[in-house]
């Protein structure tokens, strides 16, 4: 990487983007996703990105994760210019600082649930002792701690999900991009996730950065960015569906008390 990102980067905020435009193809076939937005994200912000079919959240979610590169713009991670960076510097950023949560959870099929946690940290390099306990912690932190040799075909769906989570956390990233992360669960299975991605931000501190298309999911970001026709249309703080529970529970409690 030409410069590696530091641990201070001079008050900016964790991610810094700038005039970001995105276009596919060329002459009469192109196409351009996005048209020009900002948007700064501090780290240990819980950012819920939505907005209708077409409207370049997807895009934006994918130039964020360092998936692709915009066709212009600025993209500064802990100060460090993305967008001149080249695709294996861009990989290792994301190796290092990045996790991935997808709607469809990716796991291998006949692979255990540890092996898969494993794989991110097998392709850095590290021991098999060092691997085994990781992915025992990013297990057991996502409530899975006994499910460790089960396959996918023996788990549910939002435990799948949960060991998705954990292969993504298992490297200790400063981001968690989630895509659609409750899309293929019930509404039971999708509180249960959001909620553990609350945890992972309200606790642990991970940044957390999620496309969703339901309003209810939302609800637990502590910020809400919405997309409409390339251009972030809306940006507005939200009071985490967790912290409006707990008041509620402090406030029944001191009326019973009263």
């Amino acid at each position: 990487m030409t410069q590696a990102p530091t641990q201070d980067s001079g008050g900016m905020p964790l991610i810094r983007l700038r005039n970001i435009i995105k276009v596919y193809g060329e002459g009469g076939l192109a196409f351009k996703a996005l048209k020009g937005f900002d948007l700064d994200i501090d780290q240990g912000d819980f950012v819920a990105i939505m907005g209708p079919s077409g409207s370049g959240k997807s895009t934006a979610m994918n130039t964020l994760g360092c998936l692709d590169r915009p066709t212009s713009g600025e993209y500064l991670f802990k100060g460090v210019h993305v967008e001149d960076l080249d695709r294996d510097e861009r990989a290792r950023l994301r190796r290092r600082y990045f996790g991935f949560v997808f709607q469809g959870f990716h796991l291998l099929p006949r692979t255990t649930a540890q092996e898969n946690v494993e794989l991110p940290l097998l392709y850095r390099g590290e021991t098999a002792t060092q691997r085994h306990a990781a992915a025992a912690r990013a297990l057991d932190a996502v409530g899975l701690k006994g499910w460790e040799h089960h396959t996918p075909s023996e788990l549910s769906g939002g435990q799948q999900q949960r060991v998705a989570i954990a292969r993504a956390i298992v490297s200790n990233p400063v981001v968690l991009l989630a895509d659609e992360p409750t899309g293929n669960l019930d509404t039971q299975r999708s509180e249960e996730i959001m909620e553990l991605l609350w945890k992972l931000n309200h606790e642990q501190g991970i940044t957390v950065l999620m496309v969703t298309h339901e309003p209810e999911m939302a609800a637990y970001a502590r910020r809400i960015v919405r997309f409409k026709d390339g251009l972030l249309d809306t940006d507005m703080r939200n009071e985490p569906m967790m912290l409006r529970q707990k008041t509620a529970s402090a406030e029944a409690v001191n009326g019973e008390d009263a």
